[in-house]
């Protein structure tokens, strides 16, 4: 969407639109026409116009640093669902005792194992099943499996000099968070230096966990949230 000023175009909101919900990527207004209606003008219309067209959800990912953004937001009756935070620490060369055997997994293979549907734990617009579908033949896996079954994976991105982006860390079972650290552990011994994990939602791993595994917050994020409804 565009928001003019006469002629002049002052003002852009771009969007992702999936059937569970639209994200707001980008929102901004030149800063000679700030503080004068255009931003929440364009979010008004952008919810009157799925409150015909569907989908009803609309979220947006803001920097907490934003301020200004964070106010428009809550100005035009988004509401802070959570705060996301993203992780960054130096993957062990150790621990994680070898529990199970140690496979290559992709993401058809966790598809086809039922272990992308239902069940998952919130996440942020990026690392969600759409995306990871999408992103597939970019995403490398690991998983840790018995005799009968997957017990814990973990999808990644590896980024050269930046290390790895981690997509999916989780464990199917009730563990302590020994296989996670395993698997991250493995990273470690393949040469990556340093893991991120983007905008973690609060309960995807607890904290104490993360601290664990090494782990430590940077940047933060507010997820809004609302429901599309016509002006």
């Amino acid at each position: 969407m565009v928001a003019f000023a006469g002629g002049d175009s002052v003002g852009v909101l771009i969007g992702a639109k999936r059937p569970s919900g639209t994200l707001i990527h980008k929102i901004a207004v030149h800063p000679d026409h700030r503080r004068q209606g255009h931003g929440r003008h364009m979010l008004t219309s952008l919810g009157s116009k799925l409150s015909i067209l569907g989908p009803p959800r609309i979220i947006a990912e803001v920097p907490e640093a934003l301020a200004p953004a964070c106010a428009l937001f809550a100005a035009s009756g988004y509401v802070e669902q959570a705060r996301l935070t993203d992780y960054v620490g130096v993957p062990s060369q150790g621990g994680g005792g070898g529990t199970g055997f140690l496979i290559p997994v992709t993401i058809d293979d966790l598809a086809a194992n039922g272990l992308l549907g239902e069940g998952q734990p919130p996440v942020c617009w990026e690392r969600s099943v759409e995306t990871l579908t999408a992103r597939k033949d970019d995403i490398a896996g690991l998983a840790i499996a018995s005799e009968e079954r997957i017990e814990a994976y973990i999808l990644y991105i590896e980024r050269g000099n930046e290390g790895a982006e981690i997509l999916s860390l989780r464990s199917l079972v009730d563990d302590a968070g020994e296989r996670q650290h395993q698997l991250l552990a493995h990273l470690g011994t393949r040469g990556v230096e340093t893991v991120r994990i983007p905008k973690l939602h609060p309960a995807e791993i607890p904290s104490q966990l993360l601290d664990t595994l090494g782990l430590q917050s940077a940047k933060k994020y507010g997820l809004y949230v609302t429901t599309a409804r016509s002006a």
